[in-house]
């Protein structure tokens, strides 16, 4: 499927809520992963912190920085030029006042290249989504498991359970809507709570591991391809292949042939000469070695 070359723009996200159009989501990390990813006709592009764990090899977001994140939007804004790409406020960028929210959430997309910033949180970070809104900037928002408080939460545990805890979400989808956010990510939300926060709001919601109801989703890039995820399998996610074990058994058979000293093979030489010189200097120096006649 091709891709236009012309990203969504906020409006068509909301128009597609209303025409009931899903929404597809995937995180990307890097160049190769941006570009393929928008060859295959992704919808949206999550630069998520959670490059952390699949890329940076950590256990949680916390430690991945602000220029963790604007080095790796960058690598994906090259490689999709054509798609909305948005970048996740790394930790504590959006919950330590509106002056830093807005400063990271400016350099995320100046230097980033980012159309639009997602942060962590529900009615706590209002002001801080409203002031990037005024000043221009696109709020993704998300509540349900949010990975940056996951200490604090007592670890990855879906949400909205309970009656108190699904009436919090609830709120805090609707501070987040009316505080200017176009679009709000749930994330391991049970599927009725989740239901009940899309039809209430006129913006969409991405789902991971909410159900079906919402009005997009989105995986990670690594759980999805099986691509040597550090996450334990999750029911929510849908393998689509099996990327990991090929390169790993690609990998072995480089490794057995250097070994065996099977690579590189006498013609993989003479090839290499050839591109660089004449054919009879390749044949001096390779097919005398060894009686071949020239071809």
């Amino acid at each position: 499927m091709s891709h236009s070359h012309r990203p969504l723009t906020i409006t068509k996200l909301k128009n597609m809520k209303q025409e009931g159009v899903p929404i597809s989501m995937l995180t990307a990390y890097d160049y190769p992963s941006a570009k393929l990813a928008e060859e295959a006709g992704i919808d949206l592009l999550l630069v998520g912190d959670s490059l952390g764990n699949v890329v940076l090899g950590y256990e949680t977001t916390i430690p991945v920085t602000l220029d963790d994140m604007i080095y790796h939007t960058k690598a994906v804004a090259r490689g999709a030029a054509g798609t909305f790409i948005v970048a996740d406020m790394p930790f504590m960028t959006s919950r330590v006042g509106v002056e830093t929210a807005l400063r990271s959430a400016a350099r995320l997309m100046q230097e980033g290249g980012a159309h639009a910033v997602k942060m962590e949180g529900g009615r706590e970070i209002a002001d801080e989504v409203a002031a990037c809104v005024r000043a221009g900037i696109p709020v993704m928002g998300h509540i349900g498991l949010t990975p940056q408080s996951v200490h604090q939460i007592g670890g990855y545990k879906v949400q909205g359970k309970l009656e108190q805890e699904a009436e919090r979400l609830l709120e805090d989808a609707l501070a987040l809507e009316s505080a200017g956010a176009f679009a709000i990510v749930l994330e391991l939300v049970t599927e009725p709570i989740a239901e009940k926060i899309t039809n209430r709001l006129s913006i969409p919601t991405i789902g991971i591991g909410a159900g079906r109801h919402c009005d997009g989703q989105v995986l990670v890039f690594h759980d999805l391809l099986q691509y040597a995820s550090p996450y334990r399998e999750k029911r929510f996610v849908k393998t689509y292949a099996d990327i990991g074990t090929t390169i790993r058994d690609a990998i072995g058979r480089y490794v057995g042939d250097v070994k065996q000293r099977a690579f590189p093979e006498q013609r993989h030489a003479f090839e290499a000469a050839t591109a660089a010189q004449s054919k009879d200097e390749a044949m001096s120096l390779y097919g005398a070695q060894d009686g071949r006649k020239t071809p």
